[in-house]
């Protein structure tokens, strides 16, 4: 396996760095006018669009009656004899609480303000009324991704959203996977539909006879999803566009093993083969460590094609004369996932500035937080940390600005406020604060 290995800034630039990277930016704009057709073949035939490209890509004998998912099969759902399942479903409510504790502590509150004169102006922070989480089925729906459900289901059950929706594909044969039906359960979530990909979104955007639109569409998926969920900002909101997975790794080689660094670095690379994994160290001894640790590792995966291709192609060891130069390119690559393998992460925190989720010292490999420490893994990527944070509270929130003058503001300010009308050639603005000034 030949992994990238740069030497920074000594024989590659952060120019090269950003044009080697930039392969992975946009995949989704060459299905663009594919995705425009299905929006508005759902928009147009509702249901029985819906129905027909799930019969195409999921299961040949799909019906429109089947989109919703009866609520007894999901108050049922924990129902199993199977202990394995049983337990499994214990680590899924267990997870779900650590996530809702970390998300609490996010809630906003409203707030106001009064002035000497009595203007009141504050801030007024409600849900959205509606959300619909799209769930990945993964592998013809054998292996769901349960925990994006609890990622978006959760904060915005905290932010206090009143109509959470879910849809995942279903397998060949019309069902959906029992761990979501099961996960669906714990959360308290009774409306689950049998849809995916580009017509899901588009069903969550436009509503159809089986299925209420939405405020907020959110939740991973593949490129169809994402082109489709990009084409709708406007019609609805979204989480973010999110990009293939990527993880960087600062690492000093005392603190942790080669073999640990290794591991985490594929833990992303397994995703896809367009998923970056960059080791940045000052130690080259560690670095050609890491190298052999990577192709052993790599053989031994069951999606070792997948990481092999993603580590080739978008993968690094990249050797750099110190700590300060390390932080620095952190900083421009600004990772959905960054961990700080240093013996002392505490003192390199304050320096990093853009990152979607630090991962601290030798103890916290990314996959805690992708299931069970409680933050949320719907994380900005390809760069897009420098403006953008994780999914939170926040993403199923919006704020109303409250003014409330007073009876001595217009006296005061009111002419002011028709001044500045006419600097911008607003009469009628002006005319406005002016007719209410004390004869």
């Amino acid at each position: 396996m030949a992994i990238n290995r740069w030497r920074y800034p000594q024989e590659i630039s952060w120019n090269d760095i950003q044009d080697r990277l930039a392969g992975r930016m946009n995949p989704e704009n060459v299905v663009e006018e594919r995705v425009r057709a299905i929006l508005q073949d759902v928009a147009d035939r509702g249901d029985d669009a819906v129905a027909d490209y799930t019969r195409r890509f999921d299961c040949d004998s799909f019906e429109p009656a089947m989109l919703r998912v009866p609520e007894d099969e999901i108050t049922h759902a924990l129902d199993s004899t199977d202990p394995q399942f049983i337990r499994d479903m214990e680590i899924v409510r267990e997870s779900a609480g650590r996530i809702r504790t970390f998300h609490q502590a996010q809630k906003e509150r409203s707030w106001w303000t009064t002035s000497p004169d009595g203007t009141i102006l504050g801030q007024i922070v409600n849900p959205v009324d509606r959300v619909g989480l799209y769930v990945p089925g993964g592998q013809g729906g054998e292996t769901p991704l349960i925990s994006s459900l609890l990622m978006n289901a959760v904060p915005a059950q905290v932010a206090g959203v009143g109509r959470i929706a879910v849809c995942s594909p279903p397998r060949k044969d019309g069902s959906l996977n029992p761990y979501i039906l099961g996960a669906a359960n714990i959360l308290g979530i009774t409306k689950v539909y049998r849809m995916g990909s580009a017509w899901a979104a588009a069903a969550f955007a436009y509503g159809t006879a089986t299925i209420p639109s939405v405020d907020v569409i959110a939740g991973p998926g593949n490129i169809f999803l994402t082109t489709a969920k990009r084409l709708l900002i406007g019609q609805v909101g979204i989480d973010m566009i999110a990009g293939p997975s990527e993880i960087s790794v600062v690492a000093d080689g005392k603190a942790g093993k080669a073999a640990w660094v290794a591991a985490d670095l594929l833990s992303q690379a397994e995703h896809d083969a367009l998923a970056s994994a960059v080791c940045i160290t000052w130690n080259e001894s560690f670095a050609n460590e890491l190298v052999s640790e990577l192709d052993a590792q790599t053989e031994a995966l069951p999606r070792s094609d997948i990481a092999r291709q993603a580590l080739e192609d978008w993968g690094a060891v990249v050797l750099v004369p110190d700590e300060a130069t390390a932080v620095e390119l952190v900083n421009k690559i600004a990772p959905e996932h960054l961990e700080l393998m240093v013996e002392d992460p505490w003192s390199m925190l304050g320096k990093i500035r853009h990152a979607g989720a630090i991962f601290m010292g030798t103890h916290t490999p990314e996959p805690v937080g992708d299931y069970f420490a409680g933050s949320n893994h719907v994380l900005p990527t390809n760069g897009t940390a420098r403006f953008s944070s994780a999914l939170s509270v926040a993403s199923f929130c919006k704020k109303s600005s409250v003014i409330a003058a007073s009876p001595g503001y217009l006296d005061e300010h009111g002419a002011k406020v028709a001044r500045f009308a006419r600097l911008e050639g607003l009469e009628a603005h002006a005319r406005s604060v002016e007719s209410r000034f004390k004869k």
